[in-house]
Formats: C-alpha cells, sequence, structure tokens
C-alpha cells in the first residue's frame, strides 16, 4: 500500500515540478494579452497655461487647458488584420482632444494605432496613421510590454510622426507601487499642422500658403508599473510655436501652447487602483504559480521518499516465548 502511495506522489511531484516552468514560459506569453475590445480614457489638465488666440494672433495666459485621450478597441478591424498576420492584433482608435478654459475645441488629432496583442510590437497594416497620414511606427506608443525591463525603448511621438529613445532613469515609487521612471525629450522638431483647426476658414493649406510653420518640442515623463507595462502617472513639459511666415507680421515666433500636462487626480487614483488588480493576476502566471508549483513538487517528492524508505525497512523480529513444559 505504501509503495502505491509513494508513486502516486511521485507521478504527482513531477507534473508540478514540470508544469512550473511550463506556465511561466509557454502559457504566460500566449494567454497574457491586451483585449481586443478595451476602452480607455484618460483626462490631462495644464494649468496655468499659455495658449495662442487666433483672432489676435497672440500669446494669452489661461487658467486651464484640458486634453482629453480616449482609446476604443476596433474588434472588427483586428480581425481583420489577424487573417493575413498570423498573430493576435489589437487595433486602437484613438483620439486626442483638447479644449481651452472655455470649452470651445483648440484641437483634434485622430489616431489608429496597430499592435501585437502579447508582446506590444507594432503590427504595420493598412489603416495605420496619425490625423490622417499614414505612418510606420517604431517601438512602443501609450503601453510597455509585460514585464517591463530597467533599459531604453523606442516611443513614437505621434506630433513628430517619427521613434525615438525613451530613457530608463531609475526606479521610484509612486502611491505604494515600484515603478520604472521614463523620460524622452523631443527636440524643436517641425511638425505638421492639425487637419482640423479650431478657427473656421482656416486650414492648414491657407497657414501653409502665407509661409507660417509650426514648431513643438516636448519633456514626456512616465512612471510605468513594470509587471502590467501600464504607465501609472504621466506628464509633458509641452511647448508649440507658430514661427515665420506672413500670418505673424513682424513677428518671428507666437506661442501656440505651452503648459505642463498632467494627468487629472481622479484619473490617477482609478489608474492606480486597476494596475493593482492587474499586476495581482499576471504575478499568478508569472511568480506566484510557478513558485507554488515547483515548491509543491519538491514537497511531493520528499514525501514519495520517505514512504518509499519507511516500505523498504525490514520489519523488526519478535522472540517468541518458549511453551511451558508440563508434567
Amino acid at each position: 500500500m505504501r509503495r502505491k502511495t509513494s508513486l502516486v506522489l511521485l507521478a504527482l511531484a513531477v507534473f508540478f515540478a514540470a508544469l512550473s516552468p511550463l506556465l511561466r514560459w509557454y502559457a504566460f506569453p500566449r494567454l497574457a494579452k491586451i483585449p481586443a475590445n478595451q476602452y480607455q480614457d484618460m483626462v490631462l489638465e495644464a494649468k496655468d497655461a499659455t495658449l495662442v488666440d487666433y483672432g489676435s494672433m497672440t500669446a494669452k495666459k489661461v487658467s486651464k487647458v484640458t486634453i482629453v485621450q480616449t482609446l476604443k478597441g476596433n474588434v472588427e478591424a483586428s480581425e481583420k488584420i489577424e487573417k493575413t498576420a498570423g498573430r493576435d492584433v489589437v487595433v486602437w482608435d484613438g483620439l486626442s482632444y483638447v479644449v481651452g478654459p472655455d470649452g470651445k475645441m483648440v484641437s483634434r488629432i485622430p489616431e489608429r494605432y496597430i499592435f501585437d496583442a502579447h508582446t506590444q510590437d507594432p503590427v504595420h497594416a493598412t489603416g495605420e496613421m496619425v490625423d490622417g497620414d499614414p505612418v510606420r511606427r517604431e517601438g512602443i506608443e501609450f503601453k510597455w510590454p509585460f514585464l517591463t525591463e530597467k533599459r531604453d525603448y523606442e516611443y513614437f511621438d505621434a506630433q513628430a510622426r517619427t521613434s525615438a529613445p525613451i530613457h530608463y532613469e531609475g526606479t521610484r515609487n509612486f502611491r505604494g507601487l515600484d515603478v520604472y521612471y521614463f523620460e524622452q525629450t523631443i527636440p524643436w522638431t517641425k511638425v505638421p499642422f492639425p487637419k482640423t483647426m479650431p478657427v473656421q476658414g482656416i486650414t492648414p493649406e491657407s497657414i501653409a500658403r502665407t509661409g507660417t510653420t509650426r514648431w513643438y518640442t516636448t519633456v514626456r515623463k512616465f512612471w510605468v508599473e513594470p509587471v502590467t507595462g501600464a504607465p501609472v502617472y504621466g506628464e509633458e513639459q509641452h511647448k508649440e510655436e507658430l514661427r515665420g511666415g506672413t500670418l505673424l507680421g513682424d513677428r518671428d515666433k507666437v506661442t501656440v501652447f505651452a503648459g505642463d500636462v498632467k494627468m487629472r487626480e481622479d484619473y490617477i487614483r482609478h489608474t492606480v487602483d486597476l494596475v493593482k488588480s492587474n499586476r495581482t493576476l499576471v504575478l499568478l502566471m508569472t511568480s506566484y504559480l510557478p513558485w507554488g508549483f515547483l515548491a509543491l513538487g519538491v514537497l511531493l517528492l520528499a514525501l514519495a521518499l520517505l514512504l518509499e524508505a519507511r516500505g523498504r525497512r525490514p520489519a523488526p523480529v519478535t522472540a517468541e516465548e518458549p511453551e511451558p513444559v508440563t508434567a
């Protein structure tokens, strides 16, 4: 009976020991992915910012500029791309909508971002664009990969339509989470005008005829939770200018927008709570369960060996008592 039990325990020990690396290195890369139908929004604010008045073409101080960013999963488009890509694909239709303190639109920039659901690597397909302009992304945008590493990444800048390194600057603590801090500086770069302008009758084409150009620079900062690869906080020191041309008269340049753009407090709290929940799920597959299964396998192996050793131990010999002698 003991031998049968030890064989069963040995089989279970081998099963759990083999399941440990299988779960971490085979199952996790295939099961952990961004859902194709995910929807998320984010509100950022730049308080005491500078904003251009297109009526007088002068820069003015305003109390607040609000940026609403939405990312909506396009399931139909992702399924169509998956047929030719041969892998799980996510298509995010994004919109960055900027409004001034009076609630009127300042700019409106749509995007389509196509990427691998597991690795977050860009997938190049028809429809990849920023503000209607076809682009070919290199590197990441919006989200880091699961199990983010302590290294630099290529990060796509939607304004400049190009990718540049975003540098790992160390580990920090943010609201109880250990996060990786990344920073990217985009130097002054000539960028396209938005297709949708805030003043009726003014178009990118009409501005281009005046010889005036649009320039942009930013310092982009992200605090990224490394297990999920999700930014829990971000901000930008953002500046835009109009330069040259007859539109500005005798001035060389005019500030279009300048401000320190930060996530709104309620969205910070919501993001941190969401990331903490998702972090536990990822850790189950990458750490808790693999190490737990390995420890269980070792324990079962020890029990199997103990039972086998006890089963092989010879039984103690007992001396028989002599029968009494009768007359």
